[in-house]
């Protein structure tokens, strides 16, 4: 605090306002005080020390002022300084976590330089070695088909799971008390992770399901012209980088500093969209940003898949295999394709899901449906099912001339979905 005057306690502003106040109101009690004996002391009025004279007493007293007003004025600068530190130790503490936090997203989306799909395979096949779990021979064989595979760019197929659409349609045919009408795909071939892209693949995935769709309807077989069989994961990302360097969402091809090759990066709607919007082949997004039911549901989603399934196709039997291709449908952290939409008696909707995260011994069990219809229990997602808070989907609807293709192109650069109110 501000120095004190020693014999009244009144505080001043500075160093020499005090000097000014101990001469003016206390000057008389500077007097040299009688000893008795004739001599004369002075008593310093801040120390009690005794001077022989009045001068050097002023001087004494000069000096506590003097140390007064210096003591204040490096006080102020010591807590300036000290201040600066903190803030200095705050931003640095503030910088540290920012840096710790992109390079935890970096690992979560994949975009950290670990290496991609052919890394983690390898990397997961010799752990499984360690483990017991694959014998050598297998390793080596395996790693020689992924060398093929990524040479040729085609997926090797051993997650490939196919004929379960017409297994659903036979179903729905001969049993099910409970549907009312039920829409269905045309044909769809299932795919799940594998070891090399097990935590980070499922939009790569969903695409092979969709395309391996597209490949079976010959109304896109000049947009897929030079595509014979399904791509494997790491052409897939060579295929979007083209999209890219076309030009397509370029603010999305940014966040991954236009590579996707030798990552693990994740993908999702707008992905798919640039890279079918590439082949000339007519998609649309569509957002729905916000639940529109109860308890954070998205009923709004399920009539729109009803519709894109059922246009068209009013007044048909109770089971409908359309020639509509699948769904890919998109939230946060995951991704999965739709393949058709029940509609129960009591009315309700019940959406019918290829999740990449089903191992094939699983989905195999629907191509032998029990009367019972237990294995269904994979598929099924009735609306309490899809909470979370957002959802996108992708749906095809056609070809594009070329000069769609480039105006598509052209919008991408200021890309917005459609969103549902």
């Amino acid at each position: 605090g501000p120095p004190e005057c020693p014999f009244c306690g009144e505080a001043a502003a500075a160093g020499r306002e005090l000097e000014a106040h101990v001469m003016a109101r206390h000057g008389h009690l500077l007097a040299p005080p009688g000893t008795g004996n004739g001599e004369q002391l002075y008593e310093c009025p801040m120390c009690s020390l005794t001077c022989a004279n009045v001068q050097i007493l002023q001087e004494h007293v000069d000096l506590h002022l003097e140390e007064h007003s210096f003591s204040e004025g490096t006080d102020l600068e010591l807590a300036q300084w000290l201040q600066t530190e903190e803030d200095k130790q705050q931003r640095s503490e503030e910088e540290r976590q920012e840096r710790e936090e992109f390079k935890k997203l970096q690992r979560q989306y994949g975009l950290d330089n670990s290496g991609g799909y052919k890394q983690q395979l390898l990397k997961n096949m010799e752990r499984e070695v360690d483990r017991g779990r694959m014998q050598p021979f297998e390793y080596h064989k395996r790693k020689a088909d992924m060398m093929e595979s990524l040479a040729f760019g085609i997926d090797d197929g051993k997650t490939k799971t196919s004929g379960v659409i017409e297994a659903l349609c036979k179903y729905y045919q001969n049993e099910n008390k409970d549907v009312r009408r039920v829409w269905l795909s045309t044909s769809v071939d299932h795919f799940h992770s594998s070891l090399g892209d097990k935590g980070w693949g499922c939009g790569y995935r969903n695409f092979q399901m969709l395309l391996s769709s597209l490949l079976q309807n010959s109304s896109y077989d000049d947009c897929l012209r030079g595509i014979v069989l399904t791509p494997s994961i790491p052409k897939i990302q060579s295929m979007i980088e083209d999209a890219w360097k076309e030009g397509f969402d370029p603010h999305g091809a940014s966040h991954f500093n236009n590579r996707l090759q030798g990552t693990k990066a994740w993908i999702g709607a707008c992905e798919i969209y640039s890279l079918l919007t590439s082949l000339r082949i007519k998609c649309q997004i569509v957002d729905f940003h916000k639940p529109t039911g109860p308890m954070g549901t998205h009923p709004r989603l399920f009539e729109w898949i009803l519709r894109y399934y059922s246009t068209d196709n009013e007044g048909s039997p109770k089971v409908v295999c359309t020639s509509r291709p699948p769904i890919y449908l998109q939230h946060q952290g995951h991704s999965r394709t739709v393949v058709g939409i029940e509609e129960r008696k009591n009315r309700t909707l019940c959406l019918l899901l290829f999740d990449p995260g089903c191992p094939s011994q699983e989905m195999q069990k629907l191509l032998k449906q029990s009367s019972d219809g237990t294995s269904l229990k994979l598929l099924r997602k009735l609306v309490g099912s899809l909470k979370e808070k957002q959802y996108q989907i992708v749906a095809v609807d056609g070809v594009l001339t070329l000069e769609e293709k480039a105006a598509r192109c052209h919008a991408s650069r200021v890309f917005t979905s459609e969103k549902i109110p």
